[in-house]
């Protein structure tokens, strides 16, 4: 068991994020002495030219490892020594961990989305889905939810040649009638059919305020989720809820995906129960 551990999470816009706070708390629990960093891009002025020489230092400091969040789910991949099968598949990276000489990327985002839907939304209608989003948590995001039993999934993104690569690469896995690529022009007619949207963008984000969907597109039988946790309640889930539609915030998932990261960094199985409960506390603390 590891007892000292040196983490840190990258990304753009993270500084108030809580996963230094969640991992730290699960760590005092099982009396592991753990420090969490945030390297957060848009405040330092990193890009992605600057990965690998923040790999190089992260190593060269004793860091066991690093999440990694939006922008660099996926341009961090090139410039790790493995990948794990689920990370291979998903083509995106969120935890990092240094083993001796070799970099191994990870993907728990989808684990957490699977285990926070089954947990939330055990009886919903799938048979048509509508996800909004293909960066690195939307690939994720769009496995977990075919795994799950959607019967069609239509992914949604700006980028056509990103959510055209998705695509590609689900229908590989998991048959070509159960899923396909959708435009940002016909996003409403799909609405129209689905049973259910989820929100895998930043829109929502206090940095990316704003609905990704039309609210007159929202309706009580369409479930809702979002993968945005800060703030918990996005401006999606309100106007989902002002409606009567059933919603799923992002909180759950954030913390699933932490709870197979924080074994990863520490050998150390996590509580989810404790880790839900802290989640929810630091939330309303505004943490």
């Amino acid at each position: 068991m590891t007892t000292r551990v040196l983490i840190g999470l990258i990304g753009a816009g993270i500084r108030q994020s809580h996963s230094p706070l969640l991992h730290q708390h699960e760590a005092d629990r099982h009396g592991i002495r753990l420090l969490y960093t945030t390297i957060d891009s848009h405040a330092l002025g990193l890009h992605a030219e600057d990965l690998p020489e923040l790999l190089r230092w992260a190593r060269a400091l004793g860091y066991r490892g690093l999440n990694v969040t939006h922008p660099f789910k996926q341009q961090i991949i090139g410039h790790l020594d493995r990948l794990s099968a689920q990370a291979r598949t998903l083509g995106a990276v969120n935890t990092v961990v240094f083993d001796d000489e070799t970099t191994t990327g990870h993907n728990t985002d989808a684990y957490g989305f699977q285990h926070s839907f089954a947990e939330h939304f055990p009886t919903v209608a799938r048979d048509r889905v509508v996800q909004l989003g293909a960066g690195g948590a939307g690939a994720a995001v769009a496995h977990a939810m075919l795994t799950l039993g959607a019967g069609h999934l239509s992914i949604v993104d700006l980028d056509a040649g990103r959510v055209a690569a998705l695509v590609r690469a689900l229908a590989g896995q998991f048959g070509a009638d159960r899923v396909s690529a959708g435009t940002p022009a016909g996003q409403s007619a799909l609405l129209a059919a689905a049973d259910g949207v989820i929100n895998a963008t930043p829109v929502g984000m206090a940095h990316h305020p704003g609905l990704p969907v039309a609210a007159a597109d929202l309706r009580a039988d369409l479930w809702v989720a979002d993968l945005v946790y800060r703030p918990a309640d996005t401006a999606l889930l309100q106007a989902a809820r002002a409606v009567g539609a059933a919603t799923l915030p992002g909180a759950p998932m954030s913390v699933y995906q932490a709870v197979a990261a924080f074994e990863l960094f520490t050998g150390v199985p996590a509580d989810p129960g404790a880790m839900l409960a802290d989640s929810a506390s630091l939330l309303r603390a505004g943490h």
